[in-house]
C-alpha cells in the first residue's frame, strides 16, 4: 500500500515494488495516480489505484480493505502522501495553511498507521515507512508548519515501532532531503533557492525520486528485519554539511 504515487517518490516507489513482483495497491487524491497503476500493468505487474484522501479515517480504512479484496494480503506500507506549504515567516501563517499542513502530512500518516497496525495485529506482522523529511530533523527558515509537522511524524515512528515491536510490526521513516518533483520543480526553478540550497548540499544537485525509492523497499524487505524505529536520512549530504 502507497499513498502519494501520482508523481514523485511514490510513483517511483510503486514501480520499484512492482518491478520485484510485489502487488501494489496506489492510494492518492490525485487521479493522476491511476497513470501510475496502469503503467505497471502495462508492464505486466499487478495494481490497483483507490481514489482516497488520506484526512479521512474511513477512506483509509477503505484502502486497506480494497488490497485485502484485491490480493488477499497487506505486507507492507509506504505512508508517502504529504502538501508543501508555500514559504511564510511564522507569525503570518494563518489557520487554513497549518491545518492543511497538519491534517494531510501529519494526521494522514496517523490515519494510514492506524489501519495498518489494525491488519498487521491480525494477520501477524508487516513493515511501514513513512514520509518524514531532512525538515523533521532540522529546521529550515519560513517552513515551521511543515517542519512541526515532519518532526511530528518522525517521533509518530519511532512511539510506533517500540509500541509493536513485539508484536512483529517494523515502523520506520525516511528523511529525504531536496527531491527534484513536480511539488518541487517551482523552488528548482528559483535560481536564488538553488544557490542557497545547493550551497549546504554536498552533492550539488536535487535527488531523484528513483534514488529514494530503494530505499524504501529495503525497509519493506526481510533484509531490514532487525531496523526498527530508525530515520533513514537520504539527502546527498545534505544534513553532513
Amino acid at each position: 500500500m502507497i499513498t502519494g504515487a501520482a508523481t514523485g517518490i511514490g510513483r517511483a516507489t510503486a514501480l520499484a515494488f512492482a518491478e520485484r513482483g510485489d502487488r501494489v495497491t496506489i492510494a492518492d487524491i490525485d487521479a493522476r495516480a491511476a497513470d501510475t497503476a496502469a503503467a505497471i500493468r502495462e508492464a505486466g505487474g499487478r495494481a490497483q489505484f483507490i481514489e482516497c484522501d488520506v484526512t479521512d479515517r474511513a477512506a483509509v480504512q477503505r484502502v486497506v480493505d480494497g488490497a485485502l479484496a484485491a490480493y488477499g494480503a497487506l505486507d507492507a506500507a509506504f505512508n508517502n502522501a504529504g502538501v508543501l506549504p508555500k514559504p511564510q515567516p511564522l507569525h503570518e501563517v494563518d489557520a487554513a495553511s497549518l491545518n492543511l499542513i497538519l491534517d494531510v502530512d501529519l494526521k494522514g500518516v496517523f490515519h494510514c498507521m492506524q489501519a495498518q497496525i489494525s491488519h498487521f495485529l491480525e494477520s501477524g506482522g508487516g513493515a511501514i515507512v513513512n514520509t518524514a523529511s531532512v525538515a523533521g530533523i532540522i529546521a529550515d527558515p519560513e517552513m515551521s508548519p511543515y517542519v512541526a509537522a515532519k518532526h511530528a511524524v518522525v517521533g509518530m515512528t519511532k512511539a510506533a515501532a517500540v509500541e509493536y515491536a513485539t508484536r512483529n510490526i517494523r515502523v520506520n521513516a525516511i528523511a529525504p532531503g531536496l527531491v527534484e518533483t513536480p511539488m518541487t520543480r517551482a523552488w528548482l526553478e528559483d535560481d536564488a533557492f538553488r544557490a542557497a540550497m545547493f550551497q549546504h548540499n554536498i552533492s550539488g544537485r536535487a535527488a531523484r525520486p528513483e534514488e529514494i525509492a530503494g530505499t524504501v523497499l529495503h525497509l519493506c524487505s526481510d533484509a531490514a528485519s532487525f531496523t526498527n524505529g530508525a530515520v533513514f536520512v537520504v539527502d546527498g549530504g545534505h544534513t553532513a554539511h
